[in-house]
């Protein structure tokens, strides 16, 4: 997950990317939410993208979930198939948390090392940001400056996901409580265009934090 700018030790104005973790359930429309704030400047990664350079790249990860899961989860390339892992965890709630308990700690150090690297550019970006689902869940938010959340009506979401959601969603903390605990939220049930402006305006407000204080 190395960025793909010139790596140099910052000089002594440089500043660090301000940190910022968007979370929310499936559905809301946090890949969307990334996308924007791509757009606007910000060096992005998802926990998605980290997820699939593990288990294509990381052989003690695959021989873990080979092993816990079963060789069903194996395509026919002999690679792990996501799409095999997904309906073979999300019926079975132990199985699913083991696998969250072996990855989330990898994608963690991974998205960390990502940020650390940003960091030490010539010329940091002013902002950085990654799609976190279980945020909250697994007390991430310690790692971020700042929190969004994004949200929509169940109905809405189970629409945009294609799947239904119980038995997903009820192990997540509820809306009404990321909200409370985040910086920002923002109810995703317009357009894509209104959520990029909406995105536009906290990007606005992250850079002027980052400012240097008027004398």
């Amino acid at each position: 997950m190395t960025p793909s700018r010139r790596r140099k030790r910052p000089t002594s104005s440089s500043k660090p990317p301000v940190s910022v973790a968007i979370t929310g359930g499936i559905g809301a429309g946090k890949s969307e939410a990334l996308k924007a704030f791509a757009r606007h400047g910000a060096a992005v990664v998802s926990s998605d993208e980290i997820v699939h350079h593990l288990i294509r790249s990381d052989p003690e990860v695959k021989t873990a979930m080979v092993e816990r899961l079963g060789e069903e989860i194996l395509g026919p390339d002999g690679e792990i198939d996501r799409s095999r892992v997904a309906s073979r965890v999300f019926g079975d709630r132990k199985a699913l948390a083991w696998l969250e308990g072996l990855l989330h700690p990898k994608v963690s150090q991974e998205y960390l090392t990502w940020r650390d690297q940003l960091g030490r550019l010539e010329n940091p970006p002013e902002v950085s940001v990654t799609e976190v689902p279980l945020l909250y869940e697994v007390g991430g938010e310690k790692r971020f400056d700042k929190v969004v959340v994004i949200t929509a009506p169940e109905k809405l979401r189970e629409a945009r996901a294609r799947v239904p959601l119980a038995g997903r969603s009820d192990r997540l903390l509820p809306d009404k409580e990321k909200v409370k605990r985040a910086d920002y939220s923002y109810v995703n049930t317009g357009t894509l265009e209104e959520l990029d402006a909406w995105v536009a305006g906290v990007m606005g407000e992250l850079r002027a934090s980052r400012a240097p204080a008027r004398p």
